[in-house]
């Protein structure tokens, strides 16, 4: 039992869930590595929405709004730490949801369909009765998409990636859209759209931001999205990390 009181109480909660998560078997061992990964730029962040993340999030779900196929692309880490906020980003976008692992197995697969159908999202994709394709030139289980989903998606939203996909994806001439606390990342700077964030303050600010945006006009969306500076944004996220001595 993690107390309130503790002055890394927040932190240790989201890594809580990683380890039960990992302990239920949905999340492979290297998703524990990754998640300390991130936690250590958020740290150096002051684990806080930065401007430069408020202002990619708002093209995201500008862009998210014009796709005619988004897609949501999740892994056992994204689900353990933001399973129900994923899931109402979702129906806030009308986007699909779709499994995708790099280190796939039946029973990871079959464990997080079970998830999302316990907490009330029927239809998952990327599960094991899915109707799936390979998307060449991706050398790893990470091959593997819906033929409904990301396969055929115009503008996917892939938290905590990987840089090789992000990047075949991106050519294979899909938008793509990166929530990564690390701005060095090659997913981050592969991606069109890339938001340094912790995925537990992203994705429910996200939601809050497509209740805004869908009353704006269409060449509203459009002009957010023409105007944005993936690069640029991205380096003024790296401006944001900051090493305090003595903390």
């Amino acid at each position: 039992m993690i107390p309130k009181s503790h002055p890394r109480y927040e932190s240790l909660l989201l890594r809580d869930k990683i380890v039960k998560a990992a302990q239920k078997g949905y999340l492979a061992d290297s998703g524990m590595i990754a998640h300390g990964r991130g936690e250590a730029f958020d740290y150096l962040i002051g684990e806080k929405t930065t401007y430069p993340a408020k202002r990619a999030m708002y093209v995201a779900v500008a862009a998210l709004l014009l796709s005619n196929n988004p897609v949501i692309s999740v892994n056992g880490n994204a689900t353990a730490l933001a399973i129900d906020e994923i899931i109402d980003l979702a129906k806030a976008i009308n986007a699909k949801i779709e499994i995708n692992l790099f280190y796939r197995t039946d029973e990871r697969v079959r464990l997080i369909t079970k998830l999302y159908k316990d907490h009330g999202y029927k239809d998952i994709l990327g599960s094991l009765d899915d109707d799936m394709e390979y998307i060449d030139d991706i050398k790893n289980n990470r091959a593997s998409a819906s033929k409904n989903g990301i396969y055929s998606a115009d503008t996917v939203l892939v938290p905590l990636e990987d840089g090789d996909r992000a990047e075949i994806l991106k050519k294979s001439g899909k938008k793509i859209i990166t929530i990564d606390l690390n701005p060095l990342s090659r997913t981050s700077k592969m991606s069109d759209i890339s938001i340094m964030d912790n995925i537990v303050r992203a994705i429910p600010f996200m939601t809050k931001i497509a209740e805004d945006l869908k009353t704006q006009d269409k060449k509203f969306l459009i002009d957010l999205v023409n105007e944005f500076d993936n690069e640029e944004n991205l380096k003024e996220s790296l401006q944001q990390i900051k090493i305090k001595e003595g903390e």
